[in-house]
């Protein structure tokens, strides 16, 4: 019998001074989880009616109010095609300038149902198809080169933080990877490219996110205006003009997927720059760091990492290490790359949660907070807790169901021309266990916090 069907509790409040309240809670009084954990409690259910910057005063046309869903099963709602659009919506109703890209909509402002979709997709998925090839062979050795630049730092300084190296040992195998270019042939690319990314991606996304800066500052200078694209216009040519002088994978079949050919350097920069080098910048850092602080859990990844799988290490002797891969899931579980979900209604339709049923709208926009939704205490025991072997045997392979990080679940469904799913959703699963099997096999200890590396003690054998 479907739930009782209810009203959708909450407010906007007033005009201008709802959305700048709910601003303020957001970013500067609160924080994201607090924001919606204080609303989840004060309206019961879990979903409820509130207001997501970015908002008053300079973004004319963006509307702030959404329908909050925050379990399992209203999340769910959010990638069901048939009512979910998801034209423009990646960031919430603010869209950044297609200056940012070439004056090229990139797939992941795309909509299934326009027809150019299924072209860049399958676009997407050809040059996953072809970096296949070198994937394993590149990351492993820029991970070698990283790791020996963290050693000499470590012997020279005592300690090194090594966000630095992994941007660009990110930046190296990637860009070889998915473009099909060495960057260690073009040394000025290789030193910038990742600061040009960086700064690419902040600027787009800046009046969505929170940095953690003094304030009223954050406030006042990033989140109260769009930034305008000139401001990286040069460092993006840079970039373009490099992928399509040196790039191999721009020669991908694009009368199969329809692309024009003016185009290409620009989703193959996107791909490079958003999706992957952006997607792992913020995903790795936070795995690391709780490998290199917990010397327990060190250690049983070490057992399992040295024991199972092939010598070399590759997507197929990762997955013969069921603790390794538990562990990257539930740190998607905790800190997904991407928190924050959105969708808007295609059609009215009835959104079910556990207890109740909501009418929603034609055009009202969902938004789904990933780490309260990753933590329903009806699918997960024990929610706010970090179990590294919580996806392992029989019930964690069924938890996988309800891992949604990737615009779906972890299995069930497959990345394809016709769903929003990343379709690189298991390159980022395998790459990151590859990553971690590599650490634990190359050292006998790791110690530090953070982003910061103290001491390592190489093992007398890989």
């Amino acid at each position: 019998m479907p739930p009782p069907l209810q009203p959708i509790p909450g407010s906007y409040g007033w005009p201008v001074v709802g959305p700048l309240r709910d601003r303020l809670d957001y970013f500067w009084f609160q924080g994201p989880d607090e924001f919606f954990m204080k609303r989840m409690k004060k309206y019961q259910p879990t979903v409820f009616r509130t207001n997501i910057p970015p908002c008053f005063p300079f973004f004319d046309g963006v509307n702030p109010n959404v329908v909050a869903v925050l379990d399992c099963k209203a999340f769910a709602h959010m990638f069901d095609v048939e009512v979910a659009d998801k034209k423009d919506i990646l960031v919430g109703d603010f869209v950044p300038s297609a200056a940012f890209t070439g004056n090229v909509r990139t797939c992941a402002y795309l909509d299934t149902f326009e027809p150019n979709h299924a072209q860049v997709k399958r676009f997407a998925m050809d040059i996953l198809k072809r970096s296949s090839k070198v994937w394993v062979s590149e990351l492993l050795v820029s991970l070698d080169e990283m790791w020996s630049t963290v050693e000499s730092n470590v012997s020279a300084k005592g300690s090194t933080n090594f966000l630095l190296p992994l941007q660009r040992c990110l930046f190296k195998f990637l860009t070889k990877s998915i473009v099909g270019a060495d960057v260690s042939k073009s040394p000025d690319i290789a030193k910038s490219g990742p600061i040009i990314l960086d700064a690419w991606l902040a600027l787009q996304l800046l009046p969505t996110v929170s940095i953690n800066v003094v304030q009223p500052l954050e406030e006042i200078f990033l989140h109260s205006f769009r930034y305008p694209s000139f401001l990286i216009r040069r460092g993006y040519n840079k970039l373009a003009d490099f992928i399509g002088s040196k790039g191999t994978r721009k020669q991908t079949n694009l009368t199969r997927v329809h692309i024009f050919h003016e185009e290409v350097v620009h989703h193959l920069l996107f791909i490079l720059g958003f999706n992957a080098f952006g997607g792992f910048s913020v995903f790795l850092p936070g795995l690391l760091g709780r490998l290199i602080s917990d010397q327990t859990l060190q250690e049983q990844l070490r057992v399992e990492a040295r024991k199972n799988g092939n010598v070399d290490l590759s997507f197929d002797s990762v997955k013969q290490m069921p603790l390794v891969q538990s562990f990257v899931y539930e740190t998607l579980r905790f800190k997904p790359p991407v928190p924050t979900q959105f969708a808007r209604a295609r059609k009215d339709f009835r959104l079910s949660s556990y207890d109740a049923s909501y009418d929603i709208k034609k055009g009202e926009v969902l938004c789904g907070y990933q780490p309260l939704v990753m933590r329903d205490p009806k699918v997960f025991d024990d929610p706010d807790s970090f179990k590294p072997d919580r996806f392992v045997g029989d019930k964690g392979a069924e938890l996988l169901k309800y891992l949604y990080w990737s615009n779906g679940p972890q299995v069930g469904s497959t990345p394809n021309e016709m769903n929003k799913q990343c379709p690189g959703r298991d390159y980022v699963t395998l790459t990151a266990s590859l990553i971690v099997a590599y650490l634990v096999r190359r050292y006998d200890s790791i110690t530090g916090d953070g982003l910061t590396i103290r001491t390592v003690q190489k093992a007398m054998t890989k």
